[in-house]
């Protein structure tokens, strides 16, 4: 039977505790289920897609439905991922689906408690598959880098033939609600016939048929952290002729996060002052 959260929730528990920030961050439950030796993180996601959707309203930013639900997905997938792994690592997926035609950045940090991500349009030819890059990073390991492809376009079968490919281990997404998803990855000596056979209701009914020891509480807000300033800094290495030739006759530029696609206006009377103040 499964252990009663209330109980398993000992002074000695692990957790990234919320910050001071206003927004209502995402719980990430993660689990070690006995027996199975499997690891289960599950968390339900409203709130994190409203901080999501002001963030577009703040930046006047639409998608179609389509690609929103599967950018949307792919938050989800990530921060299940991020909430499995060692708290320093911080994870990059570039996601390329063929159909429906998506191309998505998501990237987030479990120390820093942040998930970001954004829509792209797709640069030069395409090919004819749906391909998944990763990277990782951490203070215990150099940068790792890996890319690979997958059948179906669905991020979360995506996600999970990451997991065949580049770690080398089995993992499975399934929903349980409409906006509350889980992720069970094997552990060594894992029941692999156990969890090739899971089904989303079964998912559902775990806490019942299951014996649940809980590892971890984390929390994740929707946020990218970019500003005015990052922005400007990226102008640093422009002399004049170059900042002459990017503003011609226009006023002010435009420019987007690559993080988040925030919209940030700049002038070039900003800039020469940023660079002014920095080179002091």
């Amino acid at each position: 039977m499964a252990e009663n959260d209330d109980q398993q929730e000992q002074p000695e528990e692990k957790k990234n505790q919320p910050g001071e920030d206003p927004k209502v961050p995402v719980e990430v439950r993660t689990y070690f289920v006995r027996e199975r030796n499997a690891l289960l993180a599950r968390a339900e996601f409203p709130q994190l897609y409203i901080d999501y959707y002001l963030h577009l309203m703040q930046h006047s930013i639409q998608h179609d439905d389509q690609s929103d639900s599967v950018l949307k997905d792919a938050l989800a997938a990530l921060t299940l991922h991020l909430a499995s792994r060692p708290q320093d690592e911080s994870t990059a997926w570039t996601i390329s689906i063929r159909e429906p035609l998506v191309n998505l950045f998501v990237a987030g940090n479990s120390r820093t408690q942040n998930i970001v991500g954004r829509l792209f349009e797709p640069e030069g030819k395409r090919d004819d598959v749906n391909l998944l890059s990763s990277q990782i990073t951490s203070s215990q390991t150099d940068l790792r880098q890996s890319t690979i492809d997958f059948s179906e376009g669905d991020i979360f079968r995506g996600a999970e033939a990451y997991y065949k490919q580049s770690e080398q281990r089995p993992a499975r997404y399934f929903q349980l609600g409409e906006e509350e998803f889980a992720m069970v990855t094997a552990q060594p000596d894992c029941d692999i016939e156990w969890l090739n056979e899971l089904e989303d209701e079964d998912l559902v009914l775990i806490d019942k048929t299951e014996t649940l020891s809980l590892l971890e509480r984390r929390f994740y807000l929707f946020d990218c952290g970019c500003e005015l300033k990052r922005i400007l800094d990226l102008f640093s290495p422009y002399d004049k002729e170059a900042l002459d030739g990017l503003f011609d006759e226009d006023v002010h530029l435009v420019i987007a996060c690559p993080r988040c696609a925030a919209r940030f206006q700049v002038s070039r009377e900003q800039i020469d002052e940023h660079i002014g103040r920095a080179g002091k």
